[in-house]
């Protein structure tokens, strides 16, 4: 078995022991997987009871990451942070303690440090928060009192926020939100889903609390690395750029989407082709992607009507050029 051939089993296998536990999402996990190879983080627009924390807790569970050293046992494969208005910087990232006996500090680790980490209802925090939670998403990292703690390679943010409840909520700025590579907003299932999941309720929740590593840490460190090597043409890149330099013009948008935007959405077309088990991508997952990795970058008019319909407006005409010139004979 080739070095790919076991990066995209590994995924499938992954991607299974999900939805043996969440169903009726196979949209979503694929969406979360993807931002993961990607190297990135996902934030869920979700509603209360839509299974975010299942989706979550069972994704931490099913990495083994045993095989890190010592110096990392603090990093947990799965830890949940409910976000409230007075939660502070510390109660995140952690807390120099004074130790009396040697008196000396002694840093405490906060729940920061997962390898999977529920970030939900992040928009209930305040700017403090929000804004000592860029570095560790950016940068990997957590700086107190001028030292700077790791976090780990593999650490993967879930943000949720709720569409519905504004009480009490400070809106993520720009800024926090192109932390985020994927945002994707989740429905309610459909009412054969809700009865399969009703029926096997005790199934559900076992398989929750008993979920079994079923791959390594450095797998998904294995398919980051692969996703590099799949293969975007240069049609498509261009039309990354076409898109981008689009929305810096167009008369719906206050303003339009950055270079790291058109270099996130890149990545996430590789990680997406990885994960349906191809070493190159395709026009469609372009057309399938570019919403979930854009429209969450851009700012509309307040005119410009609804965004979703606004969005394919801008990026309708670049998707029908790029489809129909793969059709022609001399298409590269």
């Amino acid at each position: 078995m080739t070095e790919d051939t076991q990066v995209v089993q590994s995924l499938k296998t992954l991607k299974e022991a999900l939805t043996k536990v969440i169903r009726g999402r196979d949209d979503t996990i694929d969406l979360v997987l993807c931002a993961m190879i990607a190297n990135g983080h996902v934030l869920i627009e979700d509603y209360p009871g839509s299974g975010k924390t299942t989706l979550a807790k069972t994704l931490g569970n099913s990495i083994d990451c045993s095989e890190t050293d010592d110096s990392q046992s603090h990093i947990l494969s799965f830890r949940r942070i409910q976000f409230t208005p007075d939660l502070l910087p510390t109660d995140v990232l952690g807390v120099n303690v004074f130790e009396p006996k040697s008196a000396s500090f002694r840093f405490q680790h906060g729940p920061i440090f997962a390898h999977v980490l529920l970030a939900d209802e992040i928009n209930r925090t305040g700017p403090k928060v929000q804004a000592a939670f860029l570095e560790c998403m950016a940068e990997r990292q957590v700086t107190i009192d001028n030292v700077t703690y790791p976090l780990d390679d593999l650490f993967f943010v879930i943000g949720t926020q709720n569409p519905l409840d504004l009480a009490g909520t400070y809106p993520l700025p720009l800024v926090q939100l192109d932390r985020f590579l994927l945002k994707v907003p989740m429905t309610y299932v459909d009412s054969d889903t809700e009865l399969e999941i009703l029926r096997d309720e005790k199934a559900i929740s076992t398989g929750v609390e008993e979920a079994k590593p079923v791959v390594k840490r450095e797998d998904i460190l294995a398919a980051r690395a692969q996703a590099q090597e799949v293969t975007i043409k240069d049609s498509i890149v261009e039309t990354i750029v076409a898109i981008v330099q689009a929305s810096r013009t167009s008369p719906l948008l206050q303003f339009g989407a950055s270079t790291r935007s058109a270099i996130m959405l890149k990545r996430t077309i590789a990680a997406w082709a990885l994960l349906q088990g191809r070493n190159y991508a395709t026009e469609d997952d372009l057309k399938h992607l570019a919403p979930y990795v854009l429209k969450h970058r851009l700012r509309f008019h307040p005119g410009a009507g609804d965004p979703d319909e606004a969005f394919q407006e801008l990026i309708r005409p670049h998707i029908e050029q790029l489809i129909g010139s793969s059709y022609r004979p001399d298409a590269a």
